[in-house]
């Protein structure tokens, strides 16, 4: 525990210069930058870890899960965010919670899924500490989205799925955009956006992620 405090306790530093780099690497939303640096992202990895939480890189989580580098976040809420406020935002793939804790800076309500429970149940305990009461977090399968809580002005996912999953579609809202990653062998960075006319699809980068699983783990 003293080791995961003194990490804290540099921490600022640290998160400083994880900004910097995210503007270098082409990260203009200071909403977005503001809100990683907030999170402490060193709480989400395993201790052993902990020591390369700030670096650009993904770290595993277990279950053959990883978090995210701190650039594919900040980019995939840009995208989300596209300059503008976000409502109600519904995220595929919980992880450890690291996504979650930075939408809940720059969102109203966050809706977060996760299909393996252990994750499922660390992460809500994670998000619980930092009492982060505008994040809900639900063990179910994300390939379903939740459709109870619909339609989101944001909807992101932090799995590929072959192609644009049509049920996530529908849950969108009009006016709103998701940010995903589509393919299998290669696999690019996708905003979706809907308006009063239908979807509108852009390709923008290109990513690598785990793939996107069904049913509950």
């Amino acid at each position: 525990m003293n080791t995961r405090n003194g990490i804290g306790m540099t921490s600022q530093r640290t998160r400083l210069r994880m900004i910097e780099r995210l503007r270098e690497q082409g990260i203009e939303d200071e909403a977005v930058l503001a809100a990683m640096f907030e999170v402490p992202r060193h709480l989400f990895v395993d201790e052993a870890l902990a020591s390369r939480a700030y670096d650009d890189v993904s770290l595993p989580i277990n279950f053959n899960q990883t978090i995210s580098r701190p650039y594919i976040v900040a980019r995939m809420i840009e995208v989300l965010r596209a300059g503008k406020p976000l409502n109600r935002v519904l995220e595929i793939g919980t992880g450890c919670g690291y996504q979650a804790a930075v939408l809940a800076q720059v969102a109203k309500e966050v809706y977060t899924v996760e299909r393996v429970q252990p994750l499922y149940e660390r992460a809500r305990r994670q998000l619980r500490d930092m009492k982060l009461r505008n994040v809900s977090a639900r063990h179910a399968d994300g390939g379903i989205g939740l459709p109870e809580a619909a339609p989101f002005d944001g909807i992101i996912m932090a799995a590929a799925a072959p192609t644009l999953p049509g049920v996530l579609r529908e849950q969108l809202a009009v006016g709103g955009r998701m940010a995903l990653p589509l393919g299998t062998q290669e696999q690019w960075l996708h905003r979706v956006e809907r308006d009063a006319g239908g979807f509108r699809e852009t390709r923008l980068e290109p990513v690598k992620f785990v793939p996107l699983l069904t049913g509950k783990a």
